[in-house]
């Protein structure tokens, strides 16, 4: 279980988060639904060791707490963050991104099958594993991103609008791609503007407005919630 309890998070002045509460459990697939400048990406940054949490707040993986954990080693814990805006190395190829996604010590014994799964995953990186990854389009590099994720052997992956910029043919083949990972056992912690879509591979989501937790509810609840409806489907609950 990724468990995170009255995290509160501030930039200088600004309270990001306040006292907000979310579980995770091993295999499950959770959305954070929120609009813009809400929090979501904050949350995930908290998680990740890339922003220091205000005192009193709790991050804790399996029971051991995670707060204090340097971001370069979170993923040693099995957890994995495809940032927005990918985070990819355009001067490297395909294949050098994801070996250095394999360098914790956790993912070196099983690199070879994590490959093969993500290639599986993605064919179009096989084809094109030498290509240095500036050169590629944008659904090409998130496909690189999440490769490079995958490949440190995570339980948990976060993802940061794995869809920004994408065409809509490239977005469903993403997520076509992440059910197949749900498959795998690993569990999703989702960031997401297209809520329809995200819903639809969701078990759980949450509601986040201004820093704080608003609702959460199964997926299959809140696609047809009235206020969720109204906020982010365009629409109101038949």
């Amino acid at each position: 279980m990724l468990e995170i309890e009255t995290l509160s998070l501030r930039y200088g002045r600004h309270l990001a988060l306040e006292n907000v509460s979310v579980k995770i459990a091993e295999g499950e697939t959770v959305v954070i639904l929120g609009a813009n400048g809400a929090g979501k990406s904050s949350l995930l940054k908290a998680i990740g060791g890339l922003a220091r949490p205000v005192a009193g707040s709790k991050i804790s993986l399996d029971g051991q707490s995670l707060l204090g954990t340097p971001s370069h080693k979170i993923p040693e814990t099995g957890i994995a963050l495809v940032p927005e805006g990918r985070g990819v190395f355009g001067d490297l190829t395909v294949e050098e991104n994801l070996l250095l996604g394999a360098n914790p010590k956790r993912a070196r014994a099983t690199e070879a099958e994590r490959n093969a799964l993500i290639f599986d995953l993605f064919p179009r990186l096989a084809e094109r594993k030498r290509q240095m990854v500036r050169t590629m389009s944008g659904g090409e590099q998130q496909m690189v991103a999440i490769g490079r994720a995958l490949m440190s052997n995570p339980k948990y992956l976060m993802l940061d609008e794995p869809s920004l910029g994408l065409a809509p043919i490239v977005v469903t083949e993403l997520f076509a791609a992440l059910k197949r990972v749900q498959k795998t056992g690993v569990a999703l912690l989702l960031v997401e503007q297209n809520v329809s879509i995200s819903l639809s591979i969701a078990d759980r989501g949450y509601l986040l407005e201004a820093g704080h937790i608003v609702g959460s509810d199964t997926a299959e609840a809140l696609k047809t919630d009235a206020a969720v409806q109204q906020a982010f489907l365009g629409g109101t609950a038949a």
